[in-house]
């Protein structure tokens, strides 16, 4: 693919178009085209740069992943899968995640990349709603997953990494032998072949066959599959290319764990396709924002990508005492980042925060690019090769300055990278899909010159005294303030206001609950947004309620203030 240079969003939305190949399969069409380039120094030969929690550096060329991923796919194909089987990968940050997936993209297999925090029941649950028939695991989650067979049928093949045979296991790898029925991965990819021919006719997965399933986070219900297809990783170009901006040569750090759809946003398809280096920093424990910055000073990472949290606790550092002089280009997504932030780490680094706004059902959205103003607090404009519109519940195309819903126009054209479905849901797939439109279920509202500006779920808006506010505005409003670390906001019944405006707060270190605290709380968010918008009610806790991939659950607040209210 070539990057386009344009000067202005509106070049690159009249210039930008995707040329989807017939049956495109990722892994031989391009990750084997960027392994084969290096042979005559063409291309760039450094896919990966792995950084483990002691901090032991190891770089792995785009050679080394084809070899290690046609060894894996032989692997799978001697145990019996086949295109279309789903096996269920649980690895950390480890380099084997990445060989995994292109393992199971050659074999036709489809990988359900799943988070390290699952219990016996997740699994139990996961497993036989997906119909797993393999699980590649980090050898830390084999006694959950042991404990989960025996409600588990359609498993037939285990793979176990980092156990005990292998030199370099963890210290806290179990001690005895793996259990009855595993293979050792370090074992079973020693003895197999390097060479894994590109399938022919239907054997061959691609196009539309299905790639990867994500299991959604379920912020308000159980977690739904979400089905993605063979030409996704394409629809990541514009992620990487232009929203991280990536060149050859550039090293990228995503913050994200693998068990979650953000990993293959940052860490994996787009990188690769703009022709950069992936970096990967296998932290394991309590995020530690100091260590963070040390890894982006001493490895030289030219771009980076967090959830806004993360910025909040940088930005609390001393920066200085950091070479960052490599790094060039910073984006964020997956919540509000807040005009302090912004600003604070603008002043000590001299770079802007790009925002950017997705689901796990789609690839980027809406954007900050390069070759626009950021607008802090705002997730930007619609992504080239996405029709966004904003709806009103009559269905109505909202004008700048009114609220609507975010959806997608697909009546004409479908965009690369939107899902296909909610996989064995067809009611709530059709709940979604209206009209010739993919409802996202989001709130926004858009500007003059058409940026966006997110509301929050609809489900999540609150209703006060005829205005309606999201909590993801007054959420920011905290957060600014030092005394906060974290907030969710929800709407409690109120007999004359129909709902007033509630926030849960957990407090930094060194502060504590009090009425004055509260009324100081109140007076700044009335002071950084719209007065009518302050939380009449302030509610302190040691933790938010969250899914396992640390989305906050303000419906289980609502359903926790409905309870105390019968009482």
């Amino acid at each position: 693919m070539h990057k386009l240079s344009c000067s202005s969003y509106e070049e690159l939305v009249s210039r930008f178009s995707l040329e989807v190949p017939e049956k495109y399969n990722f892994a031989f069409d391009d990750l084997d085209r960027l392994a084969d380039a290096t042979v005559d120094g063409s291309g760039n030969p450094l896919a990966l740069v792995h950084v483990d929690d002691d901090g032991t550096r190891r770089d792995y060329t785009f050679s080394w992943l084809k070899d290690a991923s046609s060894r894996l796919a032989n692997v799978l194909k001697t145990q019996g899968l086949r295109k279309g089987d789903r096996v269920m990968l649980v690895l950390y940050r480890r380099v084997e995640f990445w060989v995994a997936m292109l393992a199971c993209h050659k074999v036709g297999a489809v990988p359900v990349p799943s988070p390290s925090q699952l219990t016996p029941k997740d699994i139990i649950f996961r497993v036989n709603r997906a119909n797993i028939r393999a699980m590649i695991v980090e050898d830390s989650i084999t006694d959950r997953v042991e404990a989960s067979r025996p409600e588990c049928p359609s498993l037939t093949c285990l793979v176990e990494v980092g156990g005990t045979s292998r030199p370099d296991s963890r210290p806290d790898s179990r001690p005895d032998s793996r259990p009855d029925g595993w293979l050792d991965y370090e074992t079973a990819v020693a003895d197999a072949s390097p060479v894994f021919p590109k399938p022919q006719g239907d054997a061959l997965a691609g196009g539309s066959d299905p790639l990867l399933i994500f299991f959604s986070s379920g912020t308000t219900g159980m977690p739904k599959m979400v089905e993605h297809t063979h030409t996704y990783p394409l629809g990541h170009y514009m992620t990487g290319a232009y929203w991280h901006d990536l060149e050859e040569g550039d090293l990228h750090l995503t913050l994200a764990d693998t068990g979650w759809g953000k990993a293959v946003w940052g860490k994996f398809y787009g990188q690769w396709l703009a022709g950069a280096s992936v970096f990967v920093w296998d932290f394991r424990g309590k995020f530690e924002p100091a260590r963070l910055l040390e890894q982006l000073a001493e490895h030289k990472v030219t771009s980076f990508c967090a959830p806004p949290t993360v910025y909040r606790f940088l930005v609390r550092e001393d920066l200085a005492k950091y070479d960052l002089s490599a790094l060039r280009h910073c984006t964020t997504a997956g919540e509000l980042l807040n005009d302090s932030v912004f600003l604070a780490w603008k002043k000590q680094t001299g770079l802007p925060i790009y925002e950017g706004y997705g689901q796990t059902e789609t690839t980027l959205q809406i954007c900050t690019l390069p070759t626009m103003e950021p607008k802090p607090g705002s997730i930007g404009r619609a992504a080239p090769g996405w029709d966004i519109v904003l709806r009103d519940m009559a269905g109505r195309i909202c004008p700048p300055g009114e609220e609507g819903e975010i959806c997608v126009r697909v009546s004409e054209k479908t965009p690369v990278g939107l899902f296909t479905g909610y996989m064995e849901d067809p009611e709530k797939t059709a709940s979604v899909m209206l009209n010739g439109y993919y409802h996202t279920g989001d709130k926004a509202w858009v500007d003059e010159d058409g940026y966006f500006w997110f509301l929050g779920r609809v489900d999540d808006l609150i209703k006060s005294s005829g205005y309606r506010i999201g909590p993801f505005e007054v959420e920011s409003a905290l957060v600014s303030h030092e005394a906060v670390v974290e907030a969710a906001v929800t709407g409690v019944p109120d007999d004359l206001r129909g709902q007033i405006v509630k926030a849960t707060v957990v407090l930094s270190a060194g502060f504590t609950p009090s009425p004055e605290l509260t009324k100081t709380l109140q007076d700044h968010v009335k002071k950084v947004t719209a007065p009518y918008k302050y939380p009449r009610i302030v509610d302190y806790v040691a933790e938010l309620p969250k899914t396992i991939s640390g989305k906050i659950r303000r419906v289980e607040i609502r359903q926790r203030d409905e309870e105390a209210a019968k009482k």
